[in-house]
């Protein structure tokens, strides 16, 4: 089994991101697989784990707006886009925007933008703040299998194949955040 961190070990937990682990942790709905966005190999290991196709990208998540603006491409973004999404953050809204060079190839796969969400869920948002950046947020199962809603499912689906695992309470929405696109509003993941 892999470490359980509790939330009086995040800096411990974070230690373990910035050498270039993989943890899961709690989101608003489920739990995620999380890793430094900046790390390919932390990233393909996630991809490894989940048997997931590298093209299908990552979303990330922060703790606050600064942890993902510099994920945006700002000059592609008219200002009543951001607001709309500004709007809804921080909370379980994630949402597609132009990305910017900073958004390393393997996070956002084949696509075109950069899922990004500023959450609303106090573990999460204070993993974020201890790591002391965004973190790459992807459902914790192996694909094809339904999310894990607690450390023991984590457990289950992936043995002691993380690095660690942040056991607290998820945020108690019944499915994952719904995705949409920044530059039309259009639903993207209901």
């Amino acid at each position: 089994m892999s470490r359980r961190y509790t939330l009086d070990e995040l800096d411990a937990a974070a230690a373990a991101l910035r050498a270039g682990g993989v943890l899961a942790y709690p989101t608003e709905a489920v739990y995620g697989l999380g890793c430094d966005p900046h790390d390919a190999d932390a990233l393909a290991r996630i991809f490894t784990l989940k048997q997931r196709p590298p093209a299908q990208g990552v979303l990330l998540i922060g703790a606050d707006f600064a942890q993902v603006a510099c994920y945006i491409d700002h000059a592609a973004v008219p200002p009543e886009a951001l607001a709309r999404a500004q709007a809804t953050w921080p909370g379980p809204y994630t949402w597609i925007f132009p990305r910017s060079a900073q958004v390393p190839a393997w996070i956002a796969g084949a696509h075109e933008g950069i899922a990004l969400r500023v959450t609303a869920h106090a573990p999460a948002a204070a993993l974020c703040r201890a790591f002391g950046g965004a973190l790459v947020s992807t459902s914790a199962n192996p694909h094809g299998q339904p999310p894990a809603r607690s450390a023991q499912a984590v457990s289950d689906y992936f043995g002691d194949a993380l690095d660690g695992v942040l056991d607290a309470p998820l945020g108690g929405l019944d499915r994952p955040s719904l995705i949409r696109d920044a530059l039309t509003g259009a639903l993207v993941r209901g």
